[in-house]
């Protein structure tokens, strides 16, 4: 047999522009680069960048630096390097060579701002920052100059220096590029290059008291590391300007051209990195890595898997346009993938207890049970059954029309994997809630109809009594109540107060060793995975229910 034809490869602009650029000897290799900011841990629209600049690379056989913006030291911590390096990791992608820092080059930044210092194209602006945003102007009205703009380049120069030696007080002066303040585009109207501050940097310690902004350090990194191709989204459209005109006026070989492409905006949460911070920092959520979080700690602690968030990165493609993307979408990708690969167990999470009057007290027996029902390389489980056990509140009713196909009292239910049961009574409490359903059970009914001919339609889980463990099952839902929090004046009142429900529930004991963040379908319930951050305890995290109930309530 002939081997099957590659899977082609996904096309959209940016593909486009780099067949064109290879095509055309523009570039010989392809490199791209990961740059997140190590001031909080990455969300699923970092995923699909990190997705689209590291796939890229492997698409190409080219190359992808995962490389740290840590220009601010104030915000950064190492514990969110480390996070983003897991992460990247997790996701299935391997960065090429070393780990990069833009801190790794504050040296070679310093001697180019001195050189636009030197061209006359940069200068030390002693306006406060609230007087340089007066003077930058609006949309409407050009900006008007500095009275430090004609400043001599020598006294620049010295002036510069002094900040390099904390001569000056945070907030005293800046380093401005030289531009034109009448410009259209806001960020070209003489932007802040350098400030002080007086704060120790992760990587450089205490060597410096002045760090270079962003728009001046991502460009002049891009370049020193060789990229081809700078992937950013939309908000950076204006940027690429003061990209350009930086590496244009500067003494340097590599020449990177910046591309953008529309952010990833996702139903019923916020991407905003500052109001993920706020809902951690005000206790909505545990933290960071909240199961309800859509950073891409919160989806693995909750179950999503590296596969899932790839498949959803591939499906929402790489555009100009900006839109919303349905939740279920994404919930789409791991429902698909853990019905594919997830094994199969049996929990009750509002237990109510059966008893079996006819079978005999003080007997067990082991029933079998596929791990998988589609893969029967991955074997059998064991179901210890006996006299009594627990089954799910909501499959039990004293009364119900012909479409309830659970026990009802009189009529006949099959437990999943085991035998055909009869209701025969109940009892319950002072609340008139239902306690213990008596039963009778059929013993010519495993693993096959009644003998008969009578027709059993419905199918519960089950769990025994004395054998089942208790659980902890946490019920997560999404975290606000409407698809665009973002749009509200106060986006934590419409946060959902359901987004978190904790269960005390029964589950079969092959789920005592179950490993961290591995996702089961407890069936007929949804998908769940033990808890990372407890694994002290059987606690359970809901992934992702079977089908989708918001479709049908309308959120």
């Amino acid at each position: 047999m002939s081997e099957a034809a590659p899977a082609p490869k996904p096309s959209n602009f940016i593909r486009q522009i780099i067949d064109r650029d290879l095509a055309e000897g523009k570039h010989s290799s392809v490199h791209t680069r990961f740059p997140p900011e190590p001031n909080g841990y990455l969300h699923i629209g970092h995923a699909k960048s990190i997705c689209l600049n590291f796939g890229i690379a492997e698409d190409y056989q080219g190359q992808c630096n995962l490389r740290f913006d840590d220009t601010n030291p104030e915000k950064e911590e190492q514990h969110f390097v480390d996070s983003i390096k897991r992460d990247v990791s997790w996701l299935g992608y391997e960065w090429s060579g070393d780990v990069c820092y833009s801190s790794n080059y504050f040296d070679q930044l310093h001697q180019y701002a001195i050189e636009l210092i030197e061209k006359g194209l940069a200068y030390v602006d002693f306006l406060t920052p609230e007087q340089i945003r007066e003077y930058r102007g609006t949309l409407k009205e050009p900006g008007k100059n500095s009275p430090y703009r004609d400043t001599p380049i020598e006294d620049n120069l010295a002036a510069f220096t002094g900040m390099r030696n904390g001569e000056y007080k945070e907030g005293e002066c800046c380093l401005r590029a030289k531009i034109d303040m009448s410009s259209p585009i806001i960020c070209m109207r003489d932007p802040v290059i350098y400030r002080i501050r007086f704060a120790d940097h992760h990587q450089t310690g205490s060597k410096w008291c002045i760090y270079p902004m962003y728009d001046f350090t991502h460009c002049i990194s891009d370049a020193l590391e060789d990229i081809t191709h700078s992937l950013c989204t939309l908000e950076f459209q204006d940027n690429r300007a003061l990209y350009d005109w930086v590496l244009d006026n500067i003494t340097i070989d590599s020449r990177p051209r910046q591309y953008e492409f529309s952010r990833l905006n996702l139903e019923y949460t916020v991407m905003s990195k500052r109001r993920l911070s706020a809902l951690v920092q005000d206790g909505h959520v545990e933290g960071w890595d909240d199961p309800r979080m859509p950073t891409i700690a919160g989806l693995r602690r909750r179950g999503y898997t590296p596969a899932s968030l790839r498949e959803f990165a591939a499906r929402i493609g790489v555009t100009k346009q900006e839109n919303m993307v349905e939740m279920a979408m994404l919930e789409a990708c791991i429902r698909e993938d853990l019905n594919d690969n997830a094994p199969r167990a049996m929990a009750v999470i509002d237990p109510i207890k059966v008893v079996i009057e006819n079978y005999p007290e003080g007997q067990t027996e082991t029933l079998q049970a596929p791990v998988h029902p589609t893969k029967e390389e991955l074997g059998e489980r064991q179901l210890p059954f006996g006299r009594e056990l627990f089954i799910d509140r909501d499959d039990f009713r004293e009364s119900a029309n012909k479409k309830y196909k659970r026990l009802v009292l009189g009529k006949e239910v099959r437990l999943r994997n085991a035998y055909v049961i009869k209701a025969e009574r109940f009892d319950t409490d002072e609340c008139g809630q239902v306690t213990t359903v008596y039963c009778t059970y059929d013993q010519d009914t495993l693993g096959k109809n009644p003998a008969d001919g009578r027709k059993v339609k419905g199918v519960i889980h089950w769990v025994s009594a004395e054998h089942g463990l208790q659980a902890e099952v946490r019920l997560y839902d999404r975290l606000f109540t409407v698809p665009n929090p973002g749009a509200e004046d106060n986006f934590s009142s419409v946060l959902n107060s359901d987004s978190l429900v904790i269960k005390h529930a029964v589950i079969e004991p092959s789920l005592a060793d179950a490993g961290a963040e591995i996702a089961y379908q407890f069936e007929r319930e949804g998908y769940f995975c033990r808890d990372s951050a407890n694994m002290d305890r059987l606690v359970f995290n809901r992934t992702v229910g079977l089908r989708d109930t918001w479709a049908k309530i309308g959120g």
